[in-house]
Order: C-alpha cells, then sequence, then structure tokens
C-alpha cells in the first residue's frame, strides 16, 4: 500500500500580486489565518512567505515571528515551512552590468536564514537554482546554499530542496554525496516557471527519474498547470502542492474563493483516484520530523 499523499499549501508567496488577487493574504494576521484555513481543508503543511501589510515582499523578521506564533497559538496542527527564496534576485543595470540595479534583493545567505535560526520551522525551503526568472536573475551558488543547509542543520530544520531543472538535481546529489544535505532529502519539483522546467508529463518522469535513490518528493504545477500536475505528480508517486503563490484560479477565468478552496479543490480530485490524504502527523513520520517546534 503506498504512503498517503501530502499536500502542501503555499498561501502567499512573493510574485502573485494584490492586482492579480486583491484577496491575497499580505498581512501577518492574514496570511497566519490562510495557514489556518488550508490546514483545516486538508492540507498537511503551509509554505510560508511573509509581506508587508501593503502587500510588498518583506524579509522582515518580526513579520514571520507574528505569522508563526499565530499559527502555533491556534492549536492548529500543520508543518510549517518557511521559505529562504527572498534575498536571492539580481538585476544589473544597463549601462553597468556588475551593478545591481533597483529591484535587486541580493543578500547573504546568513540574512536570508534568519527567521529560520530564530523560529526553528520543522520545514524550510532551499532553492537550488540560478536562472533568469521574470526581469532578474535568481542566484545560488554551491557556497551559499551549504551555508544555508548548514544553518537548517543547526535549527533542526528539514530543508525542502526546491529544484527548476535537471541540473538543480545534479548540485542536490552532489550535496548529499558530501554530507551537506540530509540523505533521504525531500525534494519539491517546480515545473511551469518560464526558462525553467516544463509543465508536462515527460518533464516530471525525467526529473522524477534522476532525484537520488529513496528521496521523498512533491511537484507542483504554476498556473493553470497547477491542477494537471498535481494529478500527474500524484500518479507518479509524488506529493502535491496548491495555493495562491502558485496559481489564483480554482477553474478557468474563476478567481478562487481562497487557498483552503484550492485545498479542498486538491482532496477532492486526489479522493476521487481513491487516494489517502496525509494528516500532518502522517507527514512526519513519511519526512522523518521527530517534532513540532518548540513553542
Amino acid at each position: 500500500m503506498s504512503n498517503p499523499t501530502i499536500i502542501s499549501c503555499a498561501v502567499t508567496g512573493n510574485i502573485t500580486n494584490i492586482k492579480q488577487y486583491p484577496g491575497l493574504p499580505c498581512s501577518p494576521e492574514q496570511i497566519a489565518n490562510a495557514c489556518i484555513s488550508a490546514a483545516q481543508a486538508g492540507a498537511a503543511i503551509a509554505h510560508i512567505h511573509v509581506r508587508f501589510p501593503d502587500g510588498r515582499p518583506s524579509m522582515e523578521l518580526e513579520h514571520y515571528r507574528e505569522v508563526v506564533e499565530r499559527v502555533r497559538a491556534s492549536d492548529t496542527d500543520v508543518i510549517i515551512n518557511l521559505t529562504t527564496g527572498p534575498g536571492q534576485r539580481f538585476i544589473p543595470s544597463e549601462d553597468d552590468p556588475k551593478v545591481a540595479a533597483p529591484g535587486t534583493t541580493l543578500t547573504t545567505p546568513e540574512r536570508r536564514m534568519e527567521h529560520v535560526v530564530a523560529l526553528r520551522p520543522e520545514i524550510c525551503s532551499l532553492d537550488l537554482n540560478t536562472m533568469f526568472s521574470g526581469s532578474s536573475v535568481v542566484i545560488n551558488t554551491p557556497r551559499n546554499v551549504r551555508i544555508m543547509a548548514n544553518l537548517a542543520q543547526e535549527a533542526g530544520t528539514l530543508p525542502e530542496l526546491e529544484v527548476f531543472d535537471s541540473g538543480d538535481i545534479h548540485l542536490a546529489t552532489d550535496l548529499i554525496a558530501d554530507g551537506t544535505l540530509p540523505s533521504p532529502s525531500l525534494f519539491q519539483i517546480v515545473l511551469g516557471v518560464k526558462y525553467g522546467a516544463n509543465a508536462t508529463p515527460a518533464t516530471l518522469a525525467y526529473l522524477r527519474s534522476i532525484l537520488p535513490a529513496g528521496s521523498n518528493w512533491a511537484a507542483f504545477g504554476t498556473g493553470r498547470w497547477e491542477f494537471p500536475m498535481l494529478m500527474q505528480a500524484w500518479l507518479m508517486g509524488g506529493h502535491v502542492r496548491v495555493g495562491l503563490e502558485d496559481n489564483i484560479y480554482i477553474r478557468k477565468g474563476v478567481l478562487a474563493p481562497d487557498n483552503a478552496a484550492l485545498v479542498k479543490k486538491a482532496v477532492g480530485l486526489l479522493t476521487e483516484m481513491d487516494a489517502q490524504i496525509a494528516t500532518p502527523a502522517q507527514a512526519r513520520e513519511i519526512l522523518g520530523l521527530k517534532k513540532r517546534a518548540p513553542r
């Protein structure tokens, strides 16, 4: 019998904006409530970015702290997964490409991990990609990834390895081999980002085939590929992710009411295929998480 399927919900991200989706969770209270409602709908993991109340992406420790404390105080059983993605973007100036243009967020790996060290979530994302994304380049050098992985280990936090193409998996394989990353590792395969991996069954099958033996893995598609790739990931034995970070529509042309509605749709699709939806306790067992972070 196969393991239950873990559903993650990425409730806000840092790319989706309030012009696209006016009800996007932005304040710490709104983000925490989105995590709680997603968990009540069936998500075992809440993937968390933070924002300023006006919708701008944030890296502020106190924003993370308020979200985490609100979720923990609610007594909602959900695995907290804090992003470490912010702080990796570089925009070259047109007249001098080695000088950062406005909008650059590139910073040190220690700064990107500050909230993980302080709050000790059960999981944190760890991006392995260096690629062109949107209007900027995201940069994750092996050196910086090593520093971030070591800080996660010191915090007792499992890195969720975000991979956007095959080269990212090759990097992860080397870091697992030398002990920088745990074995088995947890991979999140990202599909549908422009200049990254295509959201197709063939692409997912290939990326799955080169994961290190024994890996835990999930996959998701962006935009209109969210639910097709959810089903494809499940068919191939993986876990799944939905949420307003990745897709704002419940069906073609219809905005999702909220994150919980996206989770409920995922639960419905998987249940129709006789899948068992993992509880947070089951997800911890599958992923080797020993206990929740202390309050």
